[in-house]
């Protein structure tokens, strides 16, 4: 990929791991000054618990790849310190290009196929707060600093497109919460309309992250391994895609033909030309629609 985004300003929200990491890595590698955000850093550990993946890290990651990492330890749940780290951006930088709302950490909370009654309703609630109020609670604070140039653009990170997503995810809060970045999207792109801005809901696919990994017990180089236990991991795809989304995403200068749809990953790596790292390019939601619900005969080969 060729997009240059030197001299571009960008605010990574949870970056720790994940597609936030590999967002804000490509956003490095094109150029960008990226600020990553996150609550696990190498002196303190999030509820996720995972205290391998550090925001540290992943600013190093940025400035390997040719960028500039900033890394800022950040609640997102708590205005307080978003009001500071947009601020601390202002006083920096003067501007804020791209915003990608990323932040989640709710896995551990998820109970698939589980009826809401049954449910540990702490669990539930908590998944709108990690899912739902950081998401408000960073833009509120973020798109005034953003919304001072025209050509800015807020991706909103989700788990599954509008379409995947008009079938149940077996769980109402995940359900709820992993749809709500669709309407968000769709909202803030009709506020920011008259300001210049894009904003996007953003999903990856079968996501190989750290955690995703480890639940199946491989790595990056040996993840076909994990196909004889879960036959459609064969259609996963490494964080990397979603992150070269969101790089040719913002610098495309025509992005704002894409404002408040529901996009992924695999959808913009046919549109915009690019491939995974193995240099496959995964329709993740292609080979569920028409293989997994739909029946057609054939195989994830045939959708990569």
């Amino acid at each position: 990929m060729t997009a240059d985004l030197t001299g571009r300003v960008a605010l990574v929200a949870g970056a720790t791991r994940g597609a936030g990491r590999a967002i804000a890595v490509e956003l490095g590698r094109a150029g960008a000054l990226v600020y990553v955000t996150g609550r696990t850093t190498r002196d303190r550990v999030s509820e996720v618990g995972r205290p391998t993946e550090t925001i540290e890290q992943t600013a190093e990651l940025v400035s390997a790849a040719g960028g500039t990492g900033i890394a800022v330890p950040t609640d997102h749940l708590e205005p307080a310190q978003v009001k500071a780290l947009t601020e601390r951006i202002d006083r920096e930088q003067g501007r804020l290009d791209i915003l990608v709302n990323s932040v989640w950490g709710g896995d551990h909370l998820l109970a698939f196929h589980t009826k809401l009654w049954d449910l540990e309703l702490a669990d539930g609630l908590r998944m709108f707060r990690l899912g739902i109020d950081t998401h408000i609670i960073t833009s509120h604070y973020a798109l005034p600093l953003m919304n001072r140039r025209p050509g800015g653009l807020l991706v909103e990170v989700t788990d599954g497109t509008a379409s995947f997503n008009r079938t149940y995810r077996e769980n109402l809060c995940f359900d709820l919460t992993k749809n709500a970045p669709h309407r968000i999207a769709f909202g803030l792109a009709a506020e920011v309309k008259e300001l210049g801005g894009t904003v996007v809901s953003l999903t990856p696919g079968f996501l190989r992250s750290e955690e995703m990994l480890d639940h199946f017990g491989v790595t990056e180089e040996t993840w076909r391994e994990a196909v004889a236990k879960e036959p459609h991991f064969a259609i996963a795809e490494s964080p990397a895609l979603i992150g070269r989304a969101v790089r040719a995403l913002a610098a495309d200068p025509d992005k704002a033909r894409w404002t408040g749809r529901s996009l992924s990953s695999g959808q913009l790596a046919r549109e915009y030309d690019f491939t995974d790292t193995d240099g496959s390019r995964p329709d993740c939601f292609g080979y569920f629609e028409d293989v997994v619900f739909g029946g057609k005969d054939a195989t994830a080969a045939d959708y990569r």
